[in-house]
């Protein structure tokens, strides 16, 4: 959402606004799985506290410097310790639901990610417009601090449960099946960092929207992704897999990505809608890899498993925007988003290799 923003007022270029869009995915490549192991051994509550509340000063001093690399060196941080939240939730919900209705539980989850997203694009823009980067910033810090008090009144641990066969099995860090389903993720991911990612840039610099008119397009797509990731959750829980659904996700958007870049240039009542979808797609299937993973470790190693997993997402998708940033400045739009098609391709054939 600040993205424009950001490039008017640090004069970036698209590379380094990608730099700042993947500052905090980086960021948490380096604690996930620490995080991860934390959570398994102090619990899921208190891992959310520190990190979620280290992540609000992250932002809230994000909002008080003035350079590039200084608001780089913030939301590296902000990522560092946000990134307690994913194993930590993901983790509870492990331990609150049984394995036929993780899926969608694990779903309605995932929804927090188009939930936040819609309310940042309906609410950041006006808070910009109103008192500038800082503002925006501030904001969201805020928001983070009000979450660190809700988790800690409301969280609880999970009950205890029997040692399962898959607590048995090897060590996260030692098992393939979750390497692999890590890759493939980091793979089907590529559209969601860069076609939602660079949703209201597009649609700002190259067709002319107003940065409030291209932040609707980006709450259209969170909105919906809302339902998305909801209905994939449950899909999985009826067809009793999480790689089945995720594989079908990949190839379909795969294609509607290569359609968006087919559709750049046509008429905006027709690239909109093709980018909405796209988009919505491309955020529905990220609870089911929560799902997987934790489930071939087991409950007791369920937060380093998860860590493992979005250890190796984010640090795949966190090289998406610059890249991205630098392919399209070096060819066109419709280059780098037929690129970004290429990849669903490759997680698919990654995750056909696994059963179920």
């Amino acid at each position: 959402m600040l993205a424009p923003a950001l490039r008017s007022h640090y004069h970036l270029s698209l590379a380094e606004t990608g730099i700042l869009l993947g500052a905090s995915l980086g960021g948490s490549v380096v604690t996930l799985v620490p995080w991860g192991m934390a959570a398994d051994a102090f619990g899921e509550r208190a891992v959310l506290v520190a990190g979620v509340g280290a992540c609000g000063v992250a932002l809230i001093a994000a909002s008080r410097v003035s350079s590039f690399w200084a608001v780089f060196s913030c939301l590296l941080a902000a990522g560092m310790s946000g990134a307690s939240v994913q194993s930590a939730s993901g983790r509870a919900v492990l331990a609150w639901f049984p394995q036929a209705q993780r899926g969608f539980a694990l779903g309605v989850r995932q929804t927090a990610i188009p939930i936040g997203g819609f309310a940042i694009a309906l609410g950041l823009p006006p808070i910009e417009h109103a008192g500038g980067v800082g503002a925006g910033f501030a904001a969201m810090g805020i928001a983070c601090l009000a979450s660190t008090l809700i988790a800690g009144l409301v969280l609880r641990e999970g009950p205890a449960a029997e040692t399962t066969s898959a607590d048995a099995g090897p060590k996260p860090l030692r098992d393939r099946r979750i390497w692999a389903m890590a890759v493939g993720s980091g793979l089907i991911v590529a559209p969601q960092m860069c076609v939602v990612g660079f949703t209201v840039v597009f649609l700002h610099d190259r067709r002319g929207l107003s940065a409030g008119a291209a932040a609707l397009v980006l709450a259209a797509i969170q909105l919906f992704g809302i339902a998305a990731r909801i209905g994939a959750g449950r899909w999985s829980d009826v067809v009793g897999s999480r790689l089945a659904p995720m594989r079908t996700i990949a190839l379909v958007t795969s294609a509607l990505t290569l359609l968006t870049a087919a559709s750049l240039g046509a008429p905006l009542v027709l690239l909109v809608p093709t980018l909405v979808a796209t988009g919505v797609l491309a955020m529905s299937w990220n609870g089911l890899a929560f799902a997987a993973a934790a489930e071939v470790a087991g409950r007791s190693r369920s937060g380093a498993a998860i860590g493992l997993q979005q250890s190796v997402l984010n640090g795949i998708g966190a090289t998406y925007p610059p890249l991205f940033g630098v392919l399209v400045a070096a060819s066109s739009w419709r280059y780098g988003f037929a690129a970004v098609a290429l990849l669903p391709l490759a997680g698919h054939r990654v995750l056909r290799a696994l059963r179920a």
